[in-house]
């Protein structure tokens, strides 16, 4: 029998006279009661660190691509060369699929052909014009005719020239809208190109939120196909307006994508800091004792607890700030104050995890 016991057992025999008047239900209370007094409570306990700490808000929205475009058709044609397929990467300005161009090649010679027969004949009066043998009118009138078939033919190497389709944007082809052999008119939609590199996303702020945030906010997002993974994301922009419908505003976030694990359309979950505190003193909200709207921890001295109340700041990722109320150097129980009260004894194990320290 350790000592512990050895000291109850006597405590008890010695209560026995006294408790032989009650009935035994309160006798039983009365033991209890002294067993609680002198057995020491196992528990963890800390000492509270110093780190930074981020006052946060959380949204949810779904990310999607500001770097987004449809590629339309120019020119009118039979699609009969396609060069890239869906999930390849193309740069701007490259050949993505070609259409049958040979009448507007045809028609790009002729004015080629027109242009020249002027050009020759305009240079010949170009000298005649220098010394005085023709007319202005007439020479103004080679000019004109001359610039009119100039911008012909440049419309038409213009038209043949489209009819090779080309990416409009640098980006992933997230859709083909064309096939072998199809005949597509003008303005029909012939591929769609998405730039995952920078993605965004539109959260949606109360308004008695709105004086909390700044265009330069950090935020952190989680996406559920990649659990335990966080990405960074800063907030950009702001709305200077109020969405009269639901009574939020809207923030835009540039989320840097270049490592591509994530893609449009994941509904993802935003943490967004708004404030920092440098330097605050931290304890794991764990401890903290809530009770009649107070804050407390159970602080340990010599063995014994003492139930103090606290006052608190910040409180993110399991973490509060304390703001008064607790010492740097003070310990304090993490883990099983639940059984605890004023003036209880414990049996202290310091708590090693460290987790809440940041």
């Amino acid at each position: 029998m350790n000592s512990i016991n050895k000291t109850l057992s006597l405590l008890v025999l010695a209560a026995l006279p006294a408790l032989s008047g009650c009935s035994s239900g309160e006798a039983s209370a009365v033991a209890l009661h002294t067993e609680q007094e002198i057995t020491p409570v196992p528990v963890e306990v800390s000492v509270p660190a110093r780190a930074d700490i981020y006052a946060t808000y959380d949204a949810t929205t779904t990310i999607s691509s500001e770097g987004d475009a449809d590629v339309l058709a120019r020119v009118a044609g039979e699609v009969v060369e396609l060069l890239v397929e869906e999930g390849d990467w193309v740069e701007k300005g490259q050949v993505l699929a070609r259409l049958d161009g040979e009448r507007l090649r045809l028609e790009m010679l002729s004015a080629k052909a027109n242009l020249d027969q002027a050009r020759g004949e305009y240079e010949r009066y170009e000298d005649l014009n220098l010394r005085g043998l023709v007319s202005k009118s007439m020479f103004d009138g080679l000019r004109f005719e001359l610039e009119g078939l100039e911008s012909t033919y440049k419309l038409k190497k213009l038209n043949y020239n489209y009819s090779r389709i080309r990416a409009t944007i640098s980006g992933f082809v997230s859709a083909r809208e064309i096939k072998l052999g199809q005949s597509i008119a003008v303005n029909d939609a012939t591929f769609r190109i998405t730039d995952t590199n920078q993605l965004v996303a539109y959260l949606q702020i109360p308004q008695t939120d709105l004086a909390k945030f700044s265009a330069g906010n950090k935020a952190i997002l989680e996406v559920d196909s990649m659990p335990g993974r966080k990405y960074a994301a800063n907030i950009v922009r702001i709305s200077p307006t109020i969405d009269t419908r639901n009574g939020t505003f809207r923030a835009t976030a540039i989320i840097d994508n270049a490592a591509d694990e994530l893609a449009p359309g994941m509904f993802a979950r935003f943490t967004i800091a708004y404030a920092k505190h440098s330097d605050a003193l931290l304890i794991p909200t764990q401890a903290i004792v809530s009770e009649d709207q107070r804050s407390s921890v159970y602080v340990v001295s010599n063995g014994e607890v003492t139930l103090r109340q606290i006052e608190t700041g910040i409180e993110s990722d399991g973490r509060t700030e304390v703001l008064s109320g607790l010492a740097d150097n003070e310990q304090f129980v993490v883990v099983g104050q639940s059984t605890l009260r004023d003036g209880s004894k414990v049996l202290a194990q310091v708590d090693v995890q460290g987790s809440y320290t940041g």
